[in-house]
């Protein structure tokens, strides 16, 4: 009896158990949480077309316009001149920057003139005899041969026989032959060009110098230049004579230089023209590195913007009734952080900065406390 009331009570439990189930299941009702719009706020700017003046940067470093490599022409020791050659060392225009010894070489010269005085001397009587009218003149330039100053030019020959007589005597080939040596004898001494410093000194006093070595190099520290490679598709704009701004590394120095020359031939492999830019200010040095803002023209009716903002297919977003949408543009202008673009109509709103994850139709918010970028 006891088996059949716990068996009878085991199957009510499970149909009882089995209708509450269902009765639970039935009254159970799926909350699905309602999807907020999420509306993104975006920076904006009325378009204002104006003139957009397009400025192309370029940079360089600066070398001395007037520079001279000095080379030996001929060998010798390097005598100790009145100023040590080193590097900073000034001289002014005419002084001596570099004296080789040359005593032995000055004694062949000597001994060269010399021999054309003694020739000189020797065709006298002979002349005074057969041509007593061109005696006067070779007697005057006779008496002002002087063995220790530079030879006479020799008189003029006015007649065919006087050149003839000059000429069998052979006094036009001692002449050049002691011109030659002077103008070789010249080369021992090396003089300033011009006033400027010596930037480098390859050689000290004492040392042998060899014919054709590199001894330093001279320039004038008042005028320099700035190289500047520049896009050959602004070649036909730039000018010779335009002003350019010229900026430090650290831009905390502003110069003002002219174009003085353009070259005419494009890098090939750059595709790029030089241009070169005179500058002179004292604080200036060689090799300092200059950054160049040439003002290559003006765009009319144009816009300038953060180069971020334009999108494949030249187009950028616009906010018409805080709806984003796109638009087509003409990019006229790439520079590295922006871009000027054409074609934007005036009054227009646009993006003034960009958003992640824009689409078209996209509806955006306008921040209100956003700077007014539309007043240039």
């Amino acid at each position: 009896m006891r088996k059949i009331i716990f068996t009878g009570l085991g199957i009510v439990l499970i149909v009882a158990s089995f209708f509450l189930a269902k009765v639970i299941i039935d009254n159970k009702k799926v909350f699905k949480p309602r999807a907020q719009k999420v509306v993104k706020t975006v920076f904006t700017e009325v378009v204002e077309n104006k003139t957009i003046p397009i400025v192309v940067s370029a940079n360089g470093n600066l070398r001395a316009k007037q520079r001279v490599e000095l080379y030996a022409e001929v060998q010798g020791v390097f005598r100790r001149g009145s100023k040590l050659f080193k590097e900073g060392q000034a001289y002014k225009q005419g002084e001596t920057i570099i004296s080789i010894d040359a005593d032995e070489y000055t004694a062949s010269v000597q001994s060269a003139k010399s021999n054309l005085y003694n020739e000189l001397t020797s065709i006298m009587p002979d002349l005074r005899l057969d041509y007593p009218d061109f005696y006067p003149k070779w007697q005057k330039y006779l008496n002002g041969f002087d063995l220790s100053k530079s030879t006479p030019k020799l008189p003029e020959m006015t007649s065919e026989s006087e050149r003839f007589f000059i000429t069998g005597r052979g006094i036009l080939s001692s002449y050049y032959n002691v011109k030659n040596l002077e103008q070789r004898l010249s080369k021992y001494r090396i003089v300033a060009p011009f006033t400027g410093v010596l930037t480098e000194a390859l050689v000290t006093e004492g040392t042998l110098v060899r014919s054709g070595q590199k001894l330093g190099e001279f320039i004038n520290p008042g005028v320099y230049e700035l190289e500047v490679s520049v896009s050959k598709s602004f070649t036909d704009l730039l000018k010779v004579g335009e002003s350019v701004e010229l900026t430090s590394l650290d831009g905390e120095e502003v110069y003002t230089g002219k174009v003085t020359r353009i070259n005419g031939r494009v890098d090939q492999a750059s595709q790029t023209i030089k241009a070169y830019i005179e500058v002179d200010n004292d604080k200036l040095r060689e090799g300092m590195y200059l950054e160049a803002n040439l003002d290559a023209k003006k765009e009319e009716n144009a816009i300038e913007i953060d180069r971020s903002l334009l999108l494949e297919g030249n187009k950028i977003f616009v906010v018409r009734d805080s709806v984003l949408d796109l638009i087509d543009v003409k990019p006229v202008y790439f520079s590295e952080k922006s871009v000027v673009l054409k074609d934007v109509p005036n009054g227009m709103t646009i993006m003034s900065k960009p958003l992640i994850g824009a689409y078209t139709g996209m509806a955006v918010k306008v921040y209100e406390d956003q700077p007014d970028n539309s007043k240039g």
